[in-house]
């Protein structure tokens, strides 16, 4: 696996805590992004404050120098990291018919196959970059692609979207998609069980029981067991402690002047799409569907399905940005790297302040879209579970053979959704299924890991939350929380696991996808604060950071 080239601000330690780990630091020189950047630090391009006597113009072009030096030298050290390396899983060079890669909205036969020279022009458009080679490619219906031309955008600030590699995407015939897809079929099967009740729920003790004994299963595990305590959690240091739902999604705060109540609207619970193979064929090919159906009683986020209706509806970053309002309305500590903490006589503001973390949770959130569509689009272009589902549809009912591993064909979760749905198609909980764009990393875990990483990085990561809820059994209300003291650190780690797989509840992403988009994210928003690092007069030695590994790493 190709680890992703990292910035300067290396990993330094796997301490116990951040506090721990910065006094140790006292007295030595912080290994940090700024460090590589030499002079184009600001302590060593002073700007000089504006004298009235002294020329307006001479003084503007001073700045716009230093300013430009600033720039430059950022640029270089962006351009001198070493090169990255992205390999493929050979899905695509294996497969003429392309049954391991993304092609929803082309033109598709009655098998469910995409047309080869439609899928051959995508690639053309996509390796010239020309917009008349885009514009050229055969749609199947009037359901366009997801924006494939930004995945060749260039990105001014923190490293280039082509710069970051990441792991090689599970093979389409591989155990480990297998188990993934087990995962995913139990998923939808569950996703109206309240999260209240997975300890004793049957579908939910089934699942963990069954996602126990497949070895490829990439889930977090209890002394090598799926647990219902485990299930559809994520990997990071947090996850596993406390409630399902992140303390993030569920408290009340203030949007300004205007209180906020996280009541949101709701899917109607047991109603599931494309169970049909006509339905499902007719969105492959582009068709359009109708609208999802709602609750009418707005809920807090209760269930899996409830979830799959926040991150169909969010904007990138609203999640973080409610998690940033909610730790500023609670005056959460900031990180004691901020320069402003120990200060006898300034505030932070618009540097190391409010205004500063809200700014840098929204500037993160784009960069890790780039950077996400450059993999999706240019590097892996993996098929979606949608996609996946069909083939194990054609398979078991003969139309046609594919290698899919025995693990998901022999599986009681498959049997389950036969039963239920009368198809062996993954039921979706989107009328129009997956976007139409390509699968690998997910985007929204991509902008969960930069927004998570920010907040990191700005607040104390051991600051216990105050006032914990949950939610009462019909989503209806919250309640006190009584439990292990909950750290904003974990939270943010949940809450970012959270609105990854929330994706997967929905059945529109692989855990792969969630998992290794977080990681790609953490990256695209370190090298982020690698440039900014060189635009600030304060002294300013970098933030102390846990990354979703359990590393530690100042930014």
């Amino acid at each position: 696996m190709d680890e992703n080239p990292r910035s300067a601000s290396a990993i330094v330690s796997t301490g116990p805590g951040r506090r721990t780990f910065l006094a140790g630091m006292a007295g030595a020189t912080a290994t940090v992004a700024l460090d590589a950047l030499g002079s184009s630090s600001l302590a060593s391009v002073q700007a000089e404050p504006f004298i009235a006597e002294k020329s307006t113009s001479i003084v503007t072009a001073k700045r716009a120098e230093q300013a430009f030096d600033v720039r430059r030298k950022a640029a270089l050290y962006q351009r001198n990291l070493p090169a990255s390396k992205n390999l493929g899983n050979g899905d695509e060079q294996l497969y003429s018919n392309r049954i391991g890669n993304h092609s929803k909205a082309l033109p598709h036969d009655s098998m469910g196959e995409v047309n080869p020279d439609a899928y051959n022009k995508m690639l053309k458009a996509l390796s010239s970059g020309d917009t008349t080679d885009f514009e050229s490619i055969p749609l199947g219906g009037k359901v366009k692609l997801s924006n494939p031309q930004s995945a060749l955008t260039f990105c001014l600030e923190g490293s280039d979207s082509h710069h970051f590699a990441i792991a090689a995407p599970p093979t389409f015939s591989s155990a480990e998609t297998a188990a993934e897809m087990v995962e995913l079929y139990w998923q939808a099967l569950a996703r109206d069980v309240p999260f209240a009740e997975y300890e004793s729920n049957p579908l939910i003790i089934k699942a963990a029981a069954e996602l126990t004994k497949l070895s490829a299963f990439r889930g977090p595990r209890i002394r090598g067991e799926v647990t219902p305590a485990t299930l559809f959690r994520g990997n990071t240091p947090g996850d596993l402690k406390g409630s399902y739902l992140s303390q993030f999604l569920l408290k009340n705060f203030q949007y300004g002047a205007i209180p906020v109540l996280q009541r949101i609207r709701t899917a109607v619970p047991e109603l599931n799409y494309l169970t049909s193979y006509s339905d499902w064929l007719a969105v492959q090919n582009g068709a359009k569907t109708g609208p999802s159906k709602f609750d009418p009683t707005s809920r807090y986020i209760n269930s899996s399905r409830d979830l799959a209706a926040f991150v169909r509806e969010d904007f990138t970053y609203q999640a973080f940005l409610n998690a940033c309002l909610i730790l500023l309305g609670m005056h959460a500590e900031f990180d004691m790297g901020n320069p402003y903490m120990e200060s006898r006589n300034q505030s932070a503001f618009s540097t190391f302040g409010p205004p500063h973390v809200l700014d840098a949770v929204a500037r993160v959130a784009n960069a890790g879209l780039k950077a996400a569509w450059y993999q999706k689009w240019l590097v892996h272009r993996k098929l979606r579970p949608e996609e996946f589902g069909g083939a194990v549809q054609r398979l078991q009912t003969g139309q046609s053979t594919y290698p899919i591993h025995h693990d998901v064909l022999d599986s009681r979760a498959l049997a389950e959704t036969f039963n239920q749905n009368g198809s062996y198609l993954l039921s979706q909980a989107y009328p129009e299924g997956c976007p139409t764009h390509p699968s690998y990393p997910a985007g929204h875990a991509v902008v969960a890991g930069a927004c998570a990483t920010v907040l990191k990085a700005f607040f104390e990561e051991s600051f216990v939350l105050r006032d914990p809820v949950k939610v009462g059994a019909n989503g209806l209300s919250i309640s006190p929380y009584k439990g292990p003291e909950l750290t904003v650190g974990e939270e943010l780690n949940k809450l970012a696991a959270n609105i990854a797989i929330g994706r997967n509840a929905a059945g529109v992403h692989w855990r792969s996808d969630a998992i290794e988009g977080l990681k790609l994210g953490e990256a695209v928003a370190l090298s982020i604060f690698a440039d900014g690092g060189g635009c600030l007069s304060e002294s300013f030695n970098g933030f102390a950071l846990t990354k979703f590994d359990g590393t530690t790493v100042v930014a």
